[in-house]
């Protein structure tokens, strides 16, 4: 036959491997993992870092690149959330500790990178150096405004930096006697390209914005230009250019307390977090949301992994949903349980229900590699929620410690027994995420163990980044945004693998090997 008929007699003979659909025929296989398929390879005429992986998490938070770090006590934290969203990404502080910890977490956050900071720390003259130290070893800043009175809103009258304390003893010195008095301001009205630009040619570390009356209003800071330059993907509230955050509640009336002081803390998106969650707890408190706070705070939901979980939550008002049940690597809540759905399958079919509604989904268990995250996605996903993957860098909570020689980190499961005796004196945090804040006898839906040190997420979430553009790449998929269509089309094609396949698809028949995923 002549070459150039191939094209030709592709139409006829069909494409190789299996549609979406066709792979997830439960009356064939049943539930399906990520292990158990491949994605086929499609055409490529593009490079790989013009790849886009900008998603929508809920129905109004859009990011850069689709990673979530799991609300779990040995994953997310202040230094993790920041982090995630200065990589594009976004982290989910835990619950398990009081209201006050997990707002001050927020706070922390939020205050972390600005545009116009509107609610600056403010200290009037006579406070002392003491004063500004002790603001330094809380916040990590000591670019302070001074004011008549002390507040914001006052009359500015000087600034406190560390160059004007850096060599003072005595603490108990007033600020008024080491201020500069010659402050470089701002007029109110002053866009934030042209604060950014009077803080470049003066070469100032902070800017302060007054009105014409020379009382401050605002304040601009040049750290966070340096932030804008070197994290150009960074996941930022529109108007305030705050860094975006999430946080998990329960669904006990004390969480609408704690919800309160996390809105309140500046919390852009909340996790409603349950094993299960197609209850009456969880719709009733989805409900409690939007009637409260209206459009002011985004809801995802779960956990779900059928279409008539989904559909209630959906009902109720969330804006995404969290699938997964079971198949984190610390989770044994289908062993003990006999409950919850292989993750492949329950991303494939939440998925495609929730998004004839506009509600994103995240895939959130069963994420051991860049490849799992490009089969989440290609399965419906909108994003990934990862755990064991973010367990054991440098920003994950807790200490290092050493065992046969390798350098670990504790990692625990929200439902482990270790986890939930973490806040049996106030009946809150995990144990509630289980509904078990009554039982006499605790039921561990998860464990506690180890995972090696892998370094800060700055270089780890770069690699996860470059891997998935490349793995959409070889999926001849230009755009995040383009996979689900080329999907439900067609154009991106799967195929199943048996035992034997998997084995010849990982590393075999060699001596010893040394895996280095990233330098």
């Amino acid at each position: 036959m002549d070459p150039k008929f191939a094209l030709q007699e592709l139409e006829k003979s069909g494409k190789d491997g299996l549609t979406a659909h066709d792979l997830i025929d439960l009356k064939v296989t049943g539930g399906l993992t990520y292990n158990d398929f491949l994605i086929l390879p499609g055409y490529i005429n593009f490079p790989a870092d013009h790849v886009s992986l900008e998603t929508k998490v809920t129905r109004n938070i859009a990011l850069k690149a689709p990673f979530l770090s799991s609300p779990m006590d040995t994953v997310t934290e202040t230094n993790m959330a920041i982090t995630m969203a200065l990589l594009g990404g976004i982290g989910i502080l835990h619950n398990n500790c009081t209201a006050d910890e997990q707002a001050a977490m927020v706070r922390t956050v939020k205050k972390f990178e600005n545009g116009f900071i509107t609610d600056p720390v403010v200290l009037g003259a006579q406070h002392k150096i003491k004063d500004v130290l002790e603001i330094k070893r809380k916040l990590g800043f000591a670019g302070i405004p001074i004011t008549d009175n002390g507040k914001l809103g006052g009359k500015l009258i000087g600034i406190v930096t560390n160059r004007d304390i850096g060599f003072c003893e005595d603490t108990n010195v007033e600020l008024s006697t080491v201020m500069t008095k010659e402050v470089v301001t701002a007029k109110l009205g002053v866009t934030l390209a042209e604060a950014n630009q009077i803080l470049r040619s003066s070469k100032k570390g902070k800017l302060p914005i007054v009105d014409a009356q020379g009382n401050l209003v605002s304040l601009v800071s040049r750290s966070d230009l340096l932030k804008n330059r070197d994290y150009p993907w960074a996941s930022k509230h529109p108007q305030t250019k705050q860094l975006l955050v999430g946080a998990a509640i329960g669904t006990r009336p004390a969480d609408r307390e704690r919800l309160a002081k996390l809105v309140d803390a500046g919390l852009d998106l909340v996790v409603i977090d349950s094993s299960q969650g197609n209850s009456s707890f969880q719709i009733d408190m989805i409900k409690h949301i939007k009637a409260t706070y209206g459009n002011k705070i985004d809801v995802l939901a779960g956990n779900v992994v059928t279409r008539d979980q989904a559909a209630n939550l959906i009902a109720a008002g969330a804006d995404g949903l969290r699938i997964g049940m079971g198949s984190g690597s610390i989770c044994i809540t289908q062993e003990v349980m006999a409950v919850g759905r292989p993750q492949g399958t329950g991303v494939y079919q939440v998925s495609q229900f929730a998004r004839k509604f506009g509600i994103p989904t995240v895939a959130d268990g069963g994420i051991s590699n860049v490849g799992h995250i490009a089969k989440a996605l290609s399965l419906g996903a909108s994003c990934v929620m990862m755990g064991s993957l973010l367990a054991g860098t440098n920003e994950a909570p807790g200490e290092y410690f050493f065992l046969d020689g390798k350098r670990l980190k504790k990692y625990r499961g929200m439902g482990s027994l270790d986890a939930m005796e973490r806040n049996d004196s106030d009946n809150s945090g995990s144990q509630a995420r289980y509904f078990s804040e009554s039982d006499k006898v605790k039921v561990a839906q998860g464990v506690t163990g180890a995972v090696v040190d892998k370094g800060s997420i700055k270089q780890f979430v770069p690699y996860l980044i470059t891997g998935l553009q490349h793995s959409l790449q070889d999926m001849g998929v230009p755009h995040l945004s383009e996979l689900w269509n080329m999907v439900d089309s067609g154009q991106v094609r799967f195929e199943r693998r048996s035992a034997a396949a998997q084995i010849e698809g990982g590393v075999h028949d060699l001596f010893s090997f040394e895996k280095r995923l990233y330098n």
